[in-house]
């Protein structure tokens, strides 16, 4: 069995993880600092997601540091299986919510120029939480197609 870069169970996945949810927690820090994001959907759906992005990551980075202590394997079909399904659905869950954002900060910026008329409204943080959400996205993307990569080598 090859260990592929981000894997499960190893040192890179580890540092995946930890990117993760560094990038999570600034992502809904930034966010949540910005006055009037709860009035719009798509902000509170991506807060919704970043939070279970950084539950679901830190889970993980636990799960590997222990599995690297004891040297446990974490490349069984069962293990991967339960890992790529998670991580996909946060994948899909996590673009949506970026992608949602990001028009709708868009449209507040430039299309009806709605943050020159509201000066109170975190136009500039809402961009920033958009901008760290992708990045997590990317991250994430990244440790789905790794697991995936090895559950399609078992059969």
């Amino acid at each position: 069995m090859k260990r592929v870069v981000g894997s499960p169970g190893t040192w890179s996945g580890v540092a995946l993880r930890l990117s993760q949810c560094a990038f999570a927690a600034a992502s809904t820090f930034a966010l949540d600092s910005g006055f009037g994001y709860s009035n719009y959907s798509a902000y509170a759906y991506m807060d919704t997601v970043l939070t279970l992005q950084l539950v679901w990551s830190l889970y993980l980075a636990c799960k590997d540091i222990f599995a690297l202590r004891n040297k446990k394997d974490l490349h069984t079909p069962h293990d991967l299986l339960f890992f790529v399904v998670i991580d996909w659905a946060l994948a899909t869950l996590m673009f949506s919510g970026a992608c949602a954002s990001a028009s709708l900060t868009i449209f507040f910026m430039w299309d009806v120029n709605l943050c020159g008329a509201y000066s109170r409204l975190a136009c500039r943080q809402f961009a920033l939480s958009v901008t760290l959400a992708f990045m997590t996205w990317l991250l994430q993307a990244a440790s789905s197609f790794s697991g995936f990569w090895l559950l399609v080598s078992f059969f």
